[in-house]
């Protein structure tokens, strides 16, 4: 866990948006510039995922990722590399101190067979990926692999399972990440009421992006 504050202010940000409750989000961040990911009420899960945008097919691996930092989780330092080994972004602050990289995303078939039959409907992070996704037109259904869910806990056991618990986030918690090359984001702000990782109550997060 390495806790970093950020030097930037969001009142000299280039660009803010806020993700409602639940929803996805697709948009670009330029090679040097910074994305913060902001959790605005606290023990939100923010599902999402990186691409490069000149070529969708080279995209965030998680393998490589954790392999190169001999680590499961995310905090400040860690270099995201690709599946062609190229970084993609570097994450220079964090507030929160850890991010789940093995936890996956919510899905029709992971709510039923986690929770129960009759919450195969819910609305899941698979879902927003791939609404998000198709409307943008790059990206489709193979496209979505394994994701990064920042803010969200989900402890190893000492038997190497895994266990989703309630986040060590906070109202007011941000990571920040440097671009390498030109990516673009796929977020779920996620909209799970399953288990503990927003709260049980899903809330807004906010993007902000400097030059």
């Amino acid at each position: 866990m390495s806790l970093v504050a950020s030097s930037l202010h969001p009142e000299t940000a280039a660009f803010r948006h806020v993700i409602p409750a639940g929803e996805p989000y697709l948009f670009e961040v330029k090679a040097g510039q910074t994305l913060r990911l902001l959790d605005l009420e606290g023990n939100q899960a923010v599902d999402t995922l990186f691409y490069s945008a000149k070529n969708p097919r080279e995209r965030y691996d998680p393998q490589r990722t954790l392999r190169r930092q001999n680590n499961v989780y995310l905090t400040t330092g860690t270099v995201l590399y690709s599946n062609l080994g190229n970084p993609l972004l570097t994450i220079v602050a964090d507030t929160c101190g850890r991010h789940d990289t093995l936890g996956g995303a919510c899905a029709q078939e992971s709510n039923t067979v986690r929770y129960a039959l009759d919450k195969r409907y819910m609305h899941s992070c698979r879902d927003n990926f791939l609404r998000a996704s198709l409307h943008d037109g790059r990206l489709d259904k193979r496209d979505i692999g394994a994701n990064i869910n920042f803010f969200m806990n989900v402890p190893v056991t000492p038997e190497g399972g895994l266990t989703f618990a309630d986040g060590i986030s906070a109202p007011g918690k941000y990571v920040e990440l440097k671009a390498h090359m030109d990516v673009i984001v796929l977020i779920s702000n996620c909209p799970q009421l399953n288990n503990p990782c927003n709260g049980w109550n899903p809330t807004p997060a906010e993007v902000l992006i400097w030059a």
